[in-house]
């Protein structure tokens, strides 16, 4: 139920802005919501570096109370705290700007050595897309990471198979991420990323060096139309699509 009425709110927020990027929202909305709802505390840190999802990690905040309806409804619109991708400042649960895609993971790597050095406890979460594990400062972050065996950081990867110009597989052939990824010194853990019990098992499993847990999703989860589609990347709802897509929902 719970996770009924955060898809309606994003899809409502979204329809309301006119914007688009909804399908990797809902491909990651279902991890964002027990990472907040049940695995961080408040002094924890989490870093969204696919920041083009920004409305699902604002569903997310929502849904613990730190974002009021009111911020939600001006979602994208002038003078708004909640803007296309993470602020800078305003929100104090986001501590970057993020969504110049690649950048996420150097900023949890370098966080979460910080919090080390101080001695602190603290965890830091941090969600990338697949696409971005093209980039080369996302693997001289993990390089970083798994030198330092920073037990302290927890890294989601929204594993959709889509980016912005296509699949995964045909800009750069990464796909299947966790392929690439077996050689290094880390917790390495595939799921469904759609299945709550999965991400619960994943998240509190024991960790003593760096985890990633690859999110097998998919790019509009929830509305048929938008699945699997490269249009749910950019273009936002029509009345028809939205209407239809709220009754889809409420039947699941």
């Amino acid at each position: 139920q719970e996770f009924r009425i955060a898809r309606k709110r994003l899809l409502d927020m979204h329809f309301k802005s006119g914007v688009g990027h909804i399908g990797g929202n809902l491909s990651a909305l279902d991890a964002l919501l027990i990472v907040f709802n049940e695995y961080i505390d408040a002094d924890d840190k989490f870093i969204l570096s696919k920041g083009h999802s920004a409305g699902a990690l604002y569903i997310a905040l929502w849904s613990i109370g730190r974002l009021a309806e009111q911020d939600l409804d001006l979602f994208h619109r002038d003078d708004t705290l909640l803007a296309g991708h993470p602020p800078a400042k305003g929100i104090p649960d986001i501590p970057f700007a993020t969504g110049s895609l690649g950048h996420g993971l150097s900023l949890a790597a370098g966080t979460a050595l910080g919090i080390r050095l101080k001695g602190a406890d603290q965890h830091v979460v941090c969600m990338t897309s697949d696409g971005e594990w093209q980039e080369g400062s996302t693997w001289e972050a993990l390089i970083f990471a798994c030198h330092h065996q920073l037990s302290n950081l927890t890294v989601l990867v929204d594993h959709n198979g889509f980016q912005g110009f296509g699949s995964t597989g045909e800009v750069a052939s990464m796909s299947p991420l966790w392929e690439r990824l077996k050689g290094f010194d880390l917790e390495l853990i595939v799921i469904d990323g759609h299945d709550p019990d999965a991400i619960r098992a994943a998240l509190s499993a024991p960790q003593n060096r760096l985890k990633i847990i690859i999110l097998r999703t998919i790019k509009g989860r929830g509305v048929s139309f938008m699945e699997n589609r490269m249009d749910s990347h950019y273009l936002p709802l029509t009345e028809i699509q939205f209407n239809r897509a709220i009754a889809e929902i409420e039947a699941q």
